[in-house]
């Protein structure tokens, strides 16, 4: 109820500061600024009625993906009226004497609105489907040669929702990673937003990407349920039987607080799997003791950890696992990244939030994802397909 109060507020009064503003000095900007602002009222009255009008399960993907996009709307036209009706009528209150408004203050708000909806347009049309490869190289130390030259596909946070009105670019993006010709596949979690129904069919899809030696994954934060807010702990229980089954049909093998051994030539592999719970900053990780207990001599340790702040809490120091991939960041979705230097506010939640880290012998690679959570866009923090090749320093 309050969300339609401030929509017909805004509303109203944007159509009264348009006409204020351009009507008296030219009728064709006028003309034009309000058939504007009808397209954006239109496309986000739409989505409005859709989202508040949806009568099925909250984790549809359908569901899913019109909340998104309100929340979208939201910030790229409801946000930016705001503002513009603002300063339009604190101008008007300060020159009420004269009837008129200070025009610098209106110029400055319809500025400022322009700004943001075309940053916004251009990271949901473009900068979250704007695919990035990252190549990286781990070199390690007395790495038996048959793993030299190992190359690793780490994939994470898919947040499958994002593709609901995209399976082709879901498709592609499946194809893309099989050229890469990838030894290993290792996704690190998040598939989905709240519930199993957002899998839809897209294991299908996902099922295509395929390695020499196998894909694996585990289970992120998202995937156990935790955010769905009708969801009670037998229906959460429930969630994670029936996800593991979906991530079992898109190809892979699924590592819940366990290992697998993976041989390559005479050499040998232990992917370890951490399941994450919880909701930042009070995240639950899985048993790392468990996960790797048994585990007997390899050549070379991976974990798969979601949380990419389990490495410096229970990883370094404490463990002799190799490399660890960790995702869930997705660079907060905005923030700068050159080839020099790289920004994002995530660094004040997770101080490893993208790229590689090391401590001694050991290193973390942290995935900024390949979905969009919450918001439909990425502004300039694009996602991503990591390649790792290890090599024997």
């Amino acid at each position: 109820m309050g969300l339609l109060i401030i929509l017909v507020i805004t509303e109203i009064l944007t159509v009264l500061v348009l006409r204020q503003h351009f009507y008296p000095d030219s009728k064709a900007k006028y003309f034009i600024s309000m058939i504007i602002h009808l397209i954006l009222s239109l496309s986000l009255w739409i989505i409005f009625i859709e989202t508040t009008s949806f009568r099925s399960f909250y984790d549809s993907p359908r569901h899913v993906w019109l909340m998104m996009n309100m929340t979208g709307m939201i910030i790229a036209v409801v946000i930016p009226r705001a503002i513009l009706d603002i300063l339009h009528f604190s101008g008007k209150l300060i020159r009420i004497r004269k009837g008129d408004h200070i025009r610098l203050l209106t110029n400055t708000g319809l500025i400022i609105m322009i700004v943001i909806l075309s940053i916004i347009g251009l990271s949901t049309f473009y900068g979250r489907f704007n695919f990035k490869t990252e190549e990286i190289t781990i070199k390690i130390k007395g790495l038996n040669r048959d793993l030299d030259g190992l190359k690793i596909v780490q994939l994470s946070d898919l947040h499958l929702p994002c593709f609901y009105n995209h399976k082709k670019l879901l498709q592609k993006v499946m194809d893309d990673v099989n050229s890469l010709k990838p030894d290993l596949i290792l996704n690190t979690g998040d598939f989905i937003d709240y519930g199993w129904r957002e899998f839809e069919r897209d294991d299908t899809i996902l099922s295509k990407a395929r390695s020499i030696y196998g894909n694996y994954a585990i289970l992120g934060n998202h995937d156990v349920g935790t955010y769905d807010p009708f969801f009670t702990e037998a229906d959460r229980d429930n969630n994670i039987l029936i996800m593991n089954n979906l991530i079992r049909a898109s190809g892979y093998q699924v590592l819940n607080d366990e290992f697998k051994i993976v041989k390559i030539g005479k050499a040998k592999i232990a992917l370890i799997g951490i399941v994450t719970k919880g909701r930042h900053p009070h995240m639950i990780h899985g048993d790392l003791d468990k996960a790797i207990f048994g585990l007997d001599s390899v050549d070379l340790k991976i974990l798969l950890s979601h949380d990419p702040n389990q490495w410096a809490e229970d990883v370094t120091g404490k463990t002799d696992i190799d490399i660890t991939l960790s995702g869930h960041t997705h660079g907060m979705q905005m923030g700068i990244i050159t080839k020099k230097f790289r920004w994002s506010p995530a660094k004040y939640f997770y101080p490893h939030w993208n790229g590689l880290y090391s401590d001694g012998n050991q290193y973390q690679y942290v995935n900024r994802g390949l979905g969009v959570l919450a918001i439909p866009f990425r502004i300039w923090m694009p996602p991503e397909i990591t390649v790792i090749t290890i090599k024997k320093e």
